[in-house]
This record gives structure tokens, C-alpha cells and sequence, in this order.
């Protein structure tokens, strides 16, 4: 994990953070420690949907189960851009990961937009 450094490094502006997280995407490989520290420095969860997004699927890709709550937040309360993630978490063929996504689609599947709803049931049923 290459380091940026700023005057603050811990105030990116959203289409910053967005970049920064799809290049981390990028890497076969983050530790643990790069994920906690991501996690606390950019408030990742507190940030706006693109920037959770992009968390999320870091998340998932590097099966870093600490933020799983934040994957499943996402998934509750994004549904429209939380269709995608679903398939992520499907593809993994990690167990945890797959009750995550039926335990969400499970809360929410009576207030989901059919289409999305029938898009995600296709994936994971």
C-alpha cells in the first residue's frame, strides 16, 4: 500500500477517496492492517454512496470480515446501487460472504424495486 501524504491525510474530497479506493481495487493483495487503517483514517462508512460503494467491494474482495456490517448497511440502505455488490459477494463462493447477501435481500426483498429485487434473487437463490 503506496502512502499518500497530505497536509491532512485524513480529508480527501469524495471524488478523491472514489479514485484512491478504485486503485486500491486494483491490487491482488491488501493486508489486514491497510484495511483497519482505510477504515479509520477516511470514516469510509460515514462517507457518501460511491465511496462506500468502492469500500464495499474492497471489502468483500479481501474477505475483511471487521466491515462486513458496513457491507450489509450498504446493502440495506443502497439498494438501487447494491445490486452489483450482490453478485461480488456470490462470486467470492466464500459461505459467510453468501449468507451476508441472503440475510440482506432477506430484510429488504418487500421493499425492493422488483426489477432490482428479481436481478438479485436470480444471482443468489
Amino acid at each position: 500500500f503506496v502512502r499518500m501524504h497530505y497536509e491532512d491525510d485524513s480529508y480527501l474530497n469524495p471524488e478523491q477517496l472514489v479514485l484512491l479506493l478504485e486503485f486500491l481495487l486494483e491490487e491482488p493483495k491488501l493486508t489486514l492492517s491497510c484495511l483497519r487503517h482505510l477504515h479509520t483514517v477516511y470514516d469510509l462508512q460515514a462517507r457518501d454512496a460511491e465511496v462506500r460503494h468502492r469500500w464495499c467491494e474492497l471489502v468483500v474482495k479481501h474477505k475483511y470480515t471487521a466491515a462486513y456490517r458496513d457491507v450489509e448497511q450498504f446493502l440495506i440502505h443502497d439498494q438501487a446501487m447494491g445490486v452489483y455488490l450482490y453478485g461480488e459477494l456470490m462470486v467470492q463462493e466464500d459461505a459467510r460472504q453468501q449468507a451476508l447477501a441472503r440475510c440482506c435481500l432477506s430484510i429488504i426483498k418487500d421493499d425492493m424495486d422488483q426489477s432490482a429485487r428479481s436481478v438479485v434473487e436470480e444471482m443468489i437463490l
